[in-house]
């Protein structure tokens, strides 16, 4: 006969809260796992009242949507937290920022007062810096890119090698114009690449428009790239540049209501 979960008293959810917390620096290789081991131990720390599950192994009520692949940074992670208690969302924000590492930032904290939090997240900004690429170079490739129609790419993933068009969630890649410090610490060049990408399943990564890149362009720069998220949310139409759907919103913006 199987064993019955037992059942505890456990105290209920009375508020949920929604967390925007960045990765940066050398932080930025920490993985999804890292973070939640960070995160659990500052609550504890903190002394924050989480909500926890039943069974035989109760844990606290944390969500995790839609996490940057380790080895990027971002500053646009989201976490939900269950709390048995009212609580000032920034006295929260405050207390967490100071118990969690340097690299590990909370940006805001609001209370939840809107449902769907996930579906709101439609795309993903991203920049790539390209060290050891030149602008010239960079505008060739994200033109033969962008003129391809479709690019597939190859990653593993937990259920095996698949294959996915890099190409056809990519709602805007561009060039960034030179300017001023658009060079490497070297004096090299670097060209920057802004991105935009719709969240499909499977998702398509920085790494894989790379892929595409090189797949179309031969464009292979000589050093690892930098990559880091800069928002994730709704996709909104922007007028300034033409274009159907293109800008990214803020995702928090109904929870501040």
């Amino acid at each position: 006969m199987a064993r019955q979960a037992p059942v505890r008293d456990v105290a209920p959810t009375v508020q949920r809260l929604r967390m925007r917390y960045a990765k940066r620096g050398r932080l930025r290789f920490t993985s999804t796992r890292d973070f939640q081991r960070a995160l659990e131990r500052a609550l504890r720390r903190t002394g924050v009242p989480m909500a926890y599950s039943q069974g035989f192994n109760p844990h606290p009520r944390i969500s995790y949507t839609n996490a940057a692949p380790t080895g990027t940074a971002s500053e646009a992670e989201y976490v939900e937290l269950a709390v048995t208690t009212e609580l000032d969302p920034e006295a929260v924000r405050a207390a967490l920022d100071a118990a969690l590492p340097p690299g590990l930032d909370v940006l805001e904290v609001v209370a939840v007062r809107s449902p769907d939090f996930a579906e709101r997240l439609e795309a993903s900004v991203w920049v790539i810096e390209l060290p050891g690429v030149g602008r010239e170079t960079a505008t060739a490739a994200v033109a033969a890119f962008l003129a391809a129609g479709d690019v597939p790419v190859q990653r593993l993933t937990k259920s095996g090698m698949r294959s996915f068009d890099a190409r056809g969630p990519v709602v805007r890649l561009e060039v960034r114009p030179d300017a001023p410090g658009a060079e490497d610490a070297d004096g090299a060049p670097c060209a920057i690449l802004d991105l935009v990408v719709r969240h499909v399943t499977p998702s398509v990564r920085p790494d894989d428009v790379l892929a595409a890149l090189r797949l179309v362009a031969d464009l292979v720069p000589p050093v690892p790239s930098r990559v880091t998220r800069l928002a994730q949310g709704p996709l909104v139409a922007d007028a300034s540049v033409g274009a159907a759907m293109d800008a990214v919103t803020d995702p928090l913006a109904p929870d501040r209501g």
